[in-house]
């Protein structure tokens, strides 16, 4: 039976082979800026203030730990190992603001957004068969030239209040749900044995559904991510802004009779 250390190489080759090992770039940065909504204000500012370093940062995702991750992502069950790695990986950051690195502690806080926004991906969640090449390109193209239109929404409340202790099962209930809409952007955007064509979706499809929600998983996870460690650092908690809440109504808002 192979052991865990060959499984590591097989993913680690399949991830650097694959089309798409993670959000693009562009919407990294949305999801920074959604996710320092949901804090309070004085930890959005000094995060916004080192976003650059932010994002360099969570591009330098230990390769090690993104092999663990690769190997467990397409299960849709992260392995004890793989949550014990993650927890470490994070508790450095409490390290450094023991340490009075507060500059580096908040750089390092910051980019814990990767593990969030990775498990919140049901690209990453497809499964060991993976994707049709081009499947995840036209996803996220499709996310991109539509992010102005999906309502980000707070995927759970209860997130946001979290103890450190209970993020990697919190962590694990993303990737679950990542899993299960998985299938979802195969039998859309793979069809009669071709790539559909991002431009060709509009809101109607499900589709938008899937982009709509696993974006608010990843922007409340990435807060809810942020916040917990924040909290366990006695970081400032003070003038959170409060979500705003929208209620569904029965009929559509009132206008001008035809």
């Amino acid at each position: 039976m192979l052991n865990r250390r060959v499984l590591l190489l097989t993913a680690a080759v399949g991830l650097l082979a694959s089309e798409a090992s993670a959000w693009p770039t562009t919407l990294v940065e949305c999801l920074l800026r959604d996710a320092r909504k949901l804090v309070p204000r004085s930890l959005a500012r000094l995060i916004a203030e080192r976003e650059k370093q932010v994002l360099e940062e969570s591009q330098r995702f230990p390769v090690e730990l993104s092999q663990t991750l690769a190997l467990d992502l397409p299960t849709g069950r992260l392995a004890p190992e793989t949550l014990s790695a993650l927890e470490a990986h994070s508790l450095e950051v409490l390290a450094l603001f023991k340490e009075q690195r507060v500059s580096d502690g908040l750089v390092r806080l910051g980019a814990t957004l990767r593990i969030p926004a990775d498990l919140s991906d049901p690209v990453l969640a497809a499964g060991p068969e993976g994707y049709p090449a081009g499947v995840a390109r036209e996803y996220y193209a499709f996310i991109e030239a539509n992010l102005d239109k999906l309502p980000v929404v707070l995927d759970s409340a209860a997130a946001l209040q979290l103890p450190r202790r209970e993020l990697p099962a919190y962590w694990q209930s993303l990737l679950a749900r990542s899993r299960l809409e998985a299938p979802v952007l195969r039998a859309e955007l793979f069809k009669g044995g071709r790539v559909v064509d991002h431009r060709s979706l509009d809101w109607h499809s499900p589709v938008f559904a899937v982009a709509e929600v696993a974006y608010s998983r990843a922007v409340t996870g990435v807060a809810a991510t942020w916040l917990a460690l924040w909290r366990e650092a006695r970081g400032d908690m003070t003038r959170t802004r409060k979500p705003a809440e929208i209620l569904p109504t029965d009929r559509p808002p009132e206008g001008p009779t035809p």
